[in-house]
């Protein structure tokens, strides 16, 4: 007695959602309706890149014995079961059209599978194993790669010796170097698809990181130039620090250092490892390195240590649009230009300041003595740590200039580095 194959469900019968991994797919029998009409067996997947995941338009079948491939439309699939994916037949039983590769598509098997991952410094990191995808309501998404041991042993059939724990790293910091050099290259890269994170504040970057897996956190980081990197460290919790700074490259630590000021370096210092304080340590200048000892053992924590020379200083006889065209043309970091220092004499006596957003509102031709207040809130250069947090809580200023006895402005200090410092210290 014969029975006849029951059709595959239709589409309304979708689970809520299925996750597969891509190399379980491989190889599966896709079927036309029915489990024996057979059409091919599943060679590739074709996917679409898409913010924020790439989604598929259809599957690849290569046929041996010189007979043209088929490229099925996502749309025609109805369902995918463990031993066979479903489709719509194509119209009148005819076979489906040769692949044709079109701009910003991506085949999982020739583009991605056994690549090497480089992070946005040029290392080499992992090798993408498999992929995991999302189906559901007809739609399917590529959700993680897998650099684990597993994806290699699913591709060839023992997924049941499960080596240890999938590797997953999210598709969102993924991506193929080039679409159009993809076929040519054996590598991707860890990246961030959606540009604008760099242009986060931060604090907010900061945050966002800290919510993240080891290998994301890493990823996130890598992409970094220095500055933001820097930045980031800055406002990052003590465990981030400790997890972010250790896994960057000696050169890149060097020049994302170089980005922070003393104060700041020396709460980042104070949080880590004492064996990676030391191998940071040797990254400085032997000055600024000393400099930092000191502050962390807390026999110099004076304004003298811990201040920058990074600030402006200008006679009052300057104009605005003078002052204003040297700064476009600094190329300055925006914390550097908060205030105008106003100095007198050849010595260079801080006589007043001026605040830039007053300067900003100005005529050109404003000099910068009618705009200035004086006499100016300034600490002493033996001033402490907590004499500065003090000045901080009470006026409310950006920066403090510190001066000597004969009130020569030496440098400055900045509000985030007095008070986020003390809040780092507190949190460690």
């Amino acid at each position: 007695m014969t029975t006849t194959p029951k059709p595959a469900a239709p589409s309304s019968s979708y689970e809520p959602y299925q996750l597969f991994f891509f190399s379980e797919l491989l190889g599966r029998r896709i079927c036309a309706s029915r489990f024996d009409k057979r059409v091919g067996s599943l060679t590739d997947l074709v996917f679409r890149l898409a913010e924020p995941y790439p989604d598929a338009v259809g599957l690849y079948v290569e046929h041996s014995g010189g007979h043209p491939n088929e490229f099925i439309p996502w749309e025609k699939v109805i369902k995918i079961e463990d031993d066979a994916v479903f489709i719509a037949p194509n119209e009148g039983g005819a076979p489906f059209p040769s692949f044709v590769d079109q701009k910003g598509w991506l085949l999982l098997n020739e583009h991605l599978m056994g690549r090497t991952i480089l992070d946005m410094d040029g290392r080499r990191t992992e090798v993408v194993n498999d992929i995991q995808l999302l189906f559901s309501k007809g739609r399917m998404i590529v959700v993680h790669v897998d650099t684990s041991f597993n994806g290699f042993l699913r591709k060839w059939g023992l997924g049941r010796l499960k080596w240890n724990k999938d590797q997953l790293i999210s598709w969102r910091y993924v991506q193929p170097l080039s679409i159009e050099d993809a076929s040519g290259s054996d590598i991707v890269s860890l990246s961030i698809t959606r540009k604008q994170i760099k242009e986060l504040p931060g604090e907010d970057l900061a945050d966002a990181l800290e919510e993240l897996t080891g290998k994301e956190q890493q990823a996130i980081f890598s992409a970094l130039d220095s500055e933001k990197a820097a930045e980031v460290l800055v406002e990052a919790e003590p465990r981030a620090q400790r997890q972010l700074i250790a896994t960057v490259r000696r050169e890149k630590a060097r020049t994302i250092l170089s980005e922070m000021s003393v104060a700041q370096l020396a709460d980042l210092f104070s949080v880590l490892p004492h064996d990676q304080m030391i191998k940071m340590m040797d990254l400085l200048p032997p000055e600024q390195a000393d400099r930092i000892r000191a502050i962390i053992s807390d026999r110099e924590s004076t304004a003298t240590a811990l201040m920058t020379a990074d600030f402006i200083t200008a006679a009052r006889e300057t104009n605005v649009s003078e002052v204003l065209r040297q700064i476009r043309g600094s190329g300055r970091a925006h914390d550097s230009v908060s205030y105008i220092y106003i100095v007198a004499g050849e010595e260079r006596q801080l006589a007043g300041v001026v605040d830039l957003r007053d300067m900003v509102l100005a005529a050109d031709d404003t000099t910068l003595g009618d705009l200035m207040a004086s006499p100016v809130v300034a600490a002493q250069q033996d001033d402490m740590r907590e004499d500065l947090a003090e000045l901080f809580a009470k006026y409310h200023f950006r920066m403090i200039p510190i001066v000597d006895a004969r009130d020569h402005i030496l440098g400055v200090i900045h509000y985030h580095d007095i008070m986020r410092g003390l809040i780092t210290r507190a949190r460690a």
